[in-house]
């Protein structure tokens, strides 16, 4: 289509190319909670922590209870402000120099059980207890089936060094601290994950179905003549101005090879100016998607808008249009940039995330199956490893350490879609990767394109199975990640048998595999130039 500028579309998957496989799938997962006897068998619940300090209210704290203890409440207004003081000895490894009645006790770590903690902190008629890790992370405070102090009746939570530094401070400078603590409850089902599903489902329906949406005139003409040349470079042009580039069973391996180092290099340096980097590429692969994705809509029903043209310094001639166009992509990508820590960030990241995946799966192709086959389970295999087998070597799992970004300066990765958890009183985020949407697309995209080619109805083709297959993907995902409390899970693990699977299921039952497998080969070899090659 004469809209998409070639430069554009090859500086636009060169920017996926090289961080396609960063992408990662994290979803809410339920968190609901069952009332349970004193005991060794609570499960670990996560806790807003709310504090007053002088009887000013402060942001909350986030705790995670202990295997042992009393439940809190799942509402603020069912639980009780109280005061809170620091346990002398500061670790509760023995009893308590005073009385603590209807306080809530502080205590650090030391080098005795947490239930002693407990039970020390009980005791003295302390209310609750807070423990105040060592670390940022909140450890799992578990307790052995056989220990004498499981009938510990007051709840007791673990808190971060910086939330206990923070209280600590409040109480050396004679201030007044008052904590209410409560554990709100998820809901079972997510709703936002859906809103998500439907985004990924959308962004690859109308990435395979761009050319008939913005210009099925010559869409149809492009599949009708087959006029379609097959360069030693490897790239194919639809039309003149429009290129191509097909990927190979080479450039498969080699591309899965290089993403992993990429990724390890990211893992041991990671850093703020490595990811606001990777940010910049987004951002002009997002400007230079959007561009793309106005324009081919403009010209569909208005192309006498590109005529006027206007001839700039370094840049060349370009329609006014254009220019136009490239300003306000300009402007949206720098002012998201500028904006990309605030609460809203997430439309301007999608929109532009959207953007750039669409003009990836114009330019990036799948020729055939036996491509298809190599570059999907290569990822799937990529996925499995750095997720759930990299915590073997490397003691925790690469994927996730990367996709949580830079934790100093609290900068993240943006080679994601996320959606805010709307109805989840601890709020966060549902996201999936771009590797998550754009594999399985290459391989959708590729049948839209040989079904359009064969002249098949949607019930006997492939495009619309597929699409089906790849949403039952990404549903099993979601029930993956309720399964799991909420781990982060490799979404190629279920997205792959769901759509590679079936086209190969499919092919098979068809007696087609054999021509998708080899599609476009054999007619390489039997066509002169004088017979294209069609694509598909």
């Amino acid at each position: 289509m004469s809209s998409f500028d070639p430069p554009s579309h090859r500086c636009s998957a060169l920017v996926v190319l090289l961080l396609l496989l960063l992408g990662f799938s994290v979803a809410a997962a339920d968190d609901s909670r069952l009332e349970t006897p004193p005991g060794c068998s609570n499960k670990f619940q996560m806790v807003k922590v709310l504090n007053w300090v002088d009887g000013v209210k402060g942001d909350y704290f986030t705790g995670l209870t202990a295997q042992f203890g009393a439940s809190l409440p799942s509402e603020a207004d069912q639980s009780v402000r109280l005061r809170a003081s620091l346990v002398d000895p500061l670790d509760s490894c023995s009893n308590l120099s005073s009385r603590l009645d209807g306080r809530i006790a502080l205590s650090i770590r030391g080098n005795c059980a947490f239930t002693e903690k407990a039970k020390h902190a009980e005791a003295a008629g302390a209310s609750a207890l807070l423990v105040i890790n060592d670390k940022e992370d909140l450890d799992e405070m578990g307790c052995m089936e056989k220990d004498t102090s499981l009938n510990v009746s007051i709840p007791v939570l673990m808190i971060s060094k910086s939330s206990g530094d923070a209280l600590n401070k409040s109480m050396v400078d004679n201030k007044s601290v008052e904590l209410l603590l409560y554990a709100p409850t998820r809901p079972a089902v997510d709703l936002t994950a859906g809103l998500l599903l439907l985004m990924a489902v959308g962004t690859v329906v109308v990435g395979s179905l761009w050319s008939e949406l913005t210009d099925p005139d010559q869409a149809n003409e492009s599949y009708n003549i087959l006029s379609k040349e097959l360069s030693s470079a490897g790239t194919r042009k639809d039309d003149p101005e429009k290129e191509i580039l097909d990927i190979t069973v080479t450039g498969a391996v080699f591309f899965i090879v290089t993403a992993s180092i990429f990724l390890l290099l990211l893992f041991y340096f990671m850093s703020s100016w490595f990811v606001w980097v990777l940010t910049i590429f987004f951002c002009i692969g997002g400007m230079q998607g959007m561009h793309n994705i106005i324009i081919a809509v403009l010209l569909r029903n208005w192309r006498h808008l590109s005529r006027k043209s206007v001839k700039l310094p370094l840049i060349g001639t370009m329609s006014w249009m254009s220019l136009l166009v490239n300003i306000f992509c300009l402007a949206f990508a720098v002012l998201w940039f500028v904006k990309r820590h605030t609460s809203y960030a997430w439309v301007g990241q999608d929109i532009l995330g959207i953007c750039l995946m669409i003009t990836a799966l114009q330019v990036v192709r799948l020729p055939n199956i036996k491509v298809a086959t190599v570059l999907l389970c290569c990822a799937f295999v990529y996925d499995i490893f750095w997720v759930f087998i990299s915590p073997l070597i490397f003691h925790e799992s690469v994927m996730i350490v990367v996709a949580e970004g830079d934790s100093s300066s609290g900068e993240s990765i943006p080679m994601l879609l996320r959606i805010p958890r709307f109805f989840d009183p601890w709020g966060g985020y549902d996201m999936i990767g771009f590797g998550d949407i754009l594999f399985p697309g290459l391989l959708i995209c590729f049948a839209s394109r040989y079904d359009k080619f064969k002249k098949r109805v949607l019930s006997s083709g492939y495009f619309l199975w597929l699409t089906i297959g790849y949403g039952v993907g990404l549903l099993l995902t979601y029930l993956g990640l309720y399964l799991m409390d909420g781990h982060g899970q490799p979404a190629l693990l279920y997205i792959v048998p769901c759509t590679l699977g079936l086209a190969v299921i499919l092919g098979l039952v068809r007696g087609e595999l054999k021509e998708l497998w080899n599609y476009g080969v054999e007619e390489s070899e039997s066509n002169t130039s004088e017979d294209p090659l069609p694509v598909a």
